[in-house]
């Protein structure tokens, strides 16, 4: 498999609704500093801002005042002015590079994020970025995507400042029959991460969907290039809903939050740290060897998931049909045991009866 990709350029196109806009790296090393002298809310002087920054604010380019409107537009509550001072409402809560830095140090990840206010989807930009030779361990990360998607090209809503919107490339020596272990130890990097981060567990729905309390609230979709035996190169997106306080009547039914589940906020900080850091062990794991990790994440995605052992499901491959799971093959692939009898579920949807 081979998929070429015209040159991607990150451009400010504004106005436009697929608009691509990567976020100034001068703002992440302000919100650093000021993180690491302790202010995250409450009133905060233009000289203070200057101060913490330590010259990264230098020049007329980015301001205190340009700073503060970087941080409206980003969904950060700030209030007043150059001359009154600026009062942050609340902790500061953008997942840039450089105040995750510290907390993914030693991690593949390290060195390789890059964020965006907007952005049309994280993973078709990794993918394009992957085959211009974008590094091992590069990670996309956006506040909204404009056409986020999933699997089957269905699309994935993506509000602005409510989720996380990640895309993660990675090139592991693999060939392409082992890339759906890859994507199980994906999942298992959001449960282990979401449950570090919140104390929530999720539940695993096969292939690539995490639960809870029975309604979705990440996706994780995983793509490739590749040749027939092996792998270029493997993009693992995921999109979380965070903040979310609820969701169109289409979706109130079968989508949820970590905000409506728990019934309080969460850091996407400290989420995203986590999830690099999980995604990062499980990834070290397999480059190990997959034969050797392969029984500990097949054990492990069980383990997580109520939907793979004795569970009546519809499948939605080879035009639908009901059955009871049996657990995972050895590749990784869902058992279903059917009215035809065992039957092994390669790609399509599982929902429970």
């Amino acid at each position: 498999m081979y998929a070429k990709y015209a040159n991607d350029r990150f451009l400010y196109t504004a106005g436009m609704a697929d608009e691509t806009v990567q976020t100034d790296a001068r703002l992440g090393r302000a919100l650093a500093a000021l993180e690491a002298r302790g202010v995250r809310c409450g009133v905060i002087s233009s000289a203070e801002w200057v101060a913490a920054a330590g010259g990264a604010l230098a020049g007329a380019s980015l301001n205190a005042e340009r700073l503060a409107g970087e941080l409206r537009r980003l969904g950060v509550e700030v209030e007043g002015s150059a001359s009154a001072g600026w009062r942050l409402a609340a902790d500061v809560d953008l997942a840039l590079p450089e105040v995750l830095e510290p907390r993914i140090a030693g991690t593949i990840f390290a060195g390789g994020v890059r964020h965006f206010a907007r952005i049309g989807s994280t993973s078709a930009a990794a993918m394009r970025a992957g085959v211009e030779g974008a590094r091992d361990g590069s990670v996309w990360l956006a506040e909204e995507q404009t056409a986020g998607k999933g699997r089957a090209g269905h699309l994935w809503k993506s509000n602005p400042a409510d989720g996380i919107y990640c895309s993660a490339l990675l090139r592991p020596a693999l060939a392409p029959m082992d890339v759906i272990i890859f994507s199980l130890a994906a999942g298992l990097a959001v449960v282990e991460a979401v449950h570090e981060a919140t104390g929530l567990w999720g539940d695993l729905r096969w292939p690539n969907d995490v639960l809870l309390g029975g309604r979705k609230f990440c996706g994780i979709l995983t793509e490739l290039n590749a040749e027939a035996t092996r792998v270029r190169f493997v993009v693992v997106g995921m999109g979380l809903n965070v903040r979310n306080e609820g969701f169109p009547p289409e979706l109130e039914a079968i989508a949820t939050s970590l905000r409506m589940e728990a019934g309080k906020r969460f850091s996407r900080v400290e989420l995203v740290a986590a999830l690099l850091r999980r995604l990062d062990v499980e990834q070290a794991s397999l480059r190990n060897g997959v034969s050797a990790a392969r029984e500990s994440v097949l054990r492990r995605f069980e383990k997580h998931s109520s939907f793979c052992r004795d569970a009546a499901v519809v499948v939605e491959e080879d035009g639908g049909y009901e059955g009871v799971t049996r657990g995972l093959d050895e590749r990784g692939f869902l058992r279903v045991e059917s009215a035809q009898g065992m039957r092994t579920v390669l790609s399509g949807g599982v929902r429970k009866r």
